[in-house]
């Protein structure tokens, strides 16, 4: 079992408690909070395999991944209705989320051998995509658009990713480094509201 096949149920885990988190806000019922947190933990790898190519996408042929993605939302469900999660919580695994999936879709490009622009975009687009669809599911503006720096966070671990393996580094060192400074950078973003320019409105 190869460590980007680890990551990759991991990161389908945690979107899933992300996106459990974020329905239960919503008051859905239980179907309704399953449908959306498998749906989260796959979107961004369903966009990132369409898009090169790789049919069928990745759960068709591997169940597993759904399983993943049932098994954490009904966990974090019936637990958050026994503890009181406060409602900032689920930033930290939506960050490691972010972090893990990023890495992921950059590795799955670069054994494509695309262009280094575009295995930079697949990281993204994979480290994105699910919280974009969580939050559309759950009528929420995406995060992406109303929060501190976030796929810029996805960005530079993608950037990092591919300058590391292009050194010379091991794939699976790359990996955890590139992983980590994501987390780094969208936990210091939300800690001191760093955010990119944003337009100001005229009176």
């Amino acid at each position: 079992m190869s460590l980007i096949y680890i990551l990759d149920l991991c990161a389908v885990a945690v979107c899933a408690i992300t996106a459990t988190l974020e329905a239960q806000r919503r008051e859905l019922d239980l179907f309704g909070v399953a449908v959306i947190s498998v749906i989260a933990g796959i979107g961004g790898g369903t966009v990132r395999d369409l898009l090169l190519g790789r049919l069928p996408v990745y759960w068709i042929h591997d169940s597993i991944y759904v399983v993943v993605g049932i098994t954490a939302a009904m966990l974090t469900f019936f637990i958050q209705r026994n503890i009181r999660i406060p409602r900032n919580f689920f930033l930290l695994p939506d960050a490691i989320g972010l972090a893990l999936f990023t890495v992921i879709g950059t590795s799955i490009a670069m054994s494509l051998h695309v262009n280094w622009l575009i295995a930079a975009l697949m990281g993204v687009i994979t480290g994105v995509f699910g919280g974009v669809i969580r939050d559309i599911l759950c009528n929420e503006v995406p995060l992406i658009f109303r929060t501190d720096i976030y796929a810029t966070a996805a960005l530079v671990g993608a950037l990092l990713l591919i300058a590391l393996d292009s050194l010379g580094m091991a794939h699976n060192i790359a990996l955890v480094l590139s992983m980590f400074v994501t987390v780094a950078i969208r936990l210091i973003a939300i800690r001191w509201h760093i955010h990119l320019p944003r337009f100001r409105a005229y009176e």
